[in-house]
């Protein structure tokens, strides 16, 4: 299994459309009415743009729409707040670790594992095998891609790429498929995804001021703080009052 996923990784070298690209041509697909929406389709803000590309394919460092300008990493999601034209991007950060977990519909028994990362293998063949890595706990199935500047020679393809084209055919937009959705059958039985989420991590972290936090993240931390002054003035207290017995005890027994 592991030497065909090395053949195709190689097959799927010269396929494989980068990401920037395969965002452009979407925006200006859905300009001209090309490309029909999904019925239940709404706008992701920090989702589909239309992207500044790289002769190359890659993303540019700096994105804007407008007057409004943000700083990406090499997978096209912004890592700093927004700002005004001014905005500086020095580099074009690189994503290290694409975190794609899904949950499936609930089920009488788990999934074969054997079986579904053999699935799952195969709709991220366009990678070397040592890129990928499988974690199933029912009802979540993980799929780490992990690729960092150190390890990816110039002719792999990008995680950033693979996983663009994974969460396209598991939300039923495929590149390749007219549309089609994700249809997996383990052991002859389908599997329904119900949640998909993608989570990246760059060799730098993010730049984002705690107005771009939201509330509910903000509230965590409040609560945090809280905690922790709270046991500081308990400690506080405690110690003086340890103190103030200390004195009594030794008044006592002058």
């Amino acid at each position: 299994m592991r030497a065909l996923l090395r053949h195709n990784a190689a097959f799927w070298l010269f396929l494989v459309t980068p990401k920037c690209l395969l965002m452009k041509a979407e925006v200006m697909g859905s300009k001209s009415g090309r490309r029909e929406k999904p019925k239940d389709a709404f706008e992701d803000t920090d989702g589909l743009y239309d992207p500044e590309c790289e002769n190359s394919g890659a993303f540019k460092a700096k994105q804007c729409n407008g007057t409004t300008c943000w700083c990406v990493n090499t997978a096209g999601v912004r890592r700093t707040d927004k700002h005004d034209a001014d905005l500086k991007c020095n580099q074009l950060v690189r994503t290290m670790w694409i975190i794609i977990e899904m949950k499936h519909a609930e089920r009488n028994a788990p999934l074969n594992a054997e079986s579904l990362e053999n699935v799952c293998m195969s709709y991220t063949s366009f990678l070397t095998p040592h890129y990928i890595f499988f974690q199933y706990e029912n009802p979540y199935i993980t799929i780490d891609l992990k690729q960092n500047s150190s390890i990816k020679s110039s002719g792999d393809v990008d995680i950033a790429d693979v996983a663009y084209y994974f969460e396209k055919d598991v939300k039923g937009q495929s590149i390749f498929h007219n549309n089609a959705g994700l249809n997996v059958s383990i052991d002859n039985e389908p599997v329904k995804f119900e949640k998909t989420v993608v989570y990246y991590v760059d060799e730098i972290a993010p730049e984002f001021s705690m107005k771009s936090l939201t509330p509910g993240l903000i509230a965590v931390i409040v609560v945090v703080v809280v905690a922790i002054v709270a046991a500081i003035v308990v400690l506080v207290s405690s110690s003086k009052a340890v103190k103030e017995m200390n004195e009594m005890h030794r008044g006592l027994n002058a």
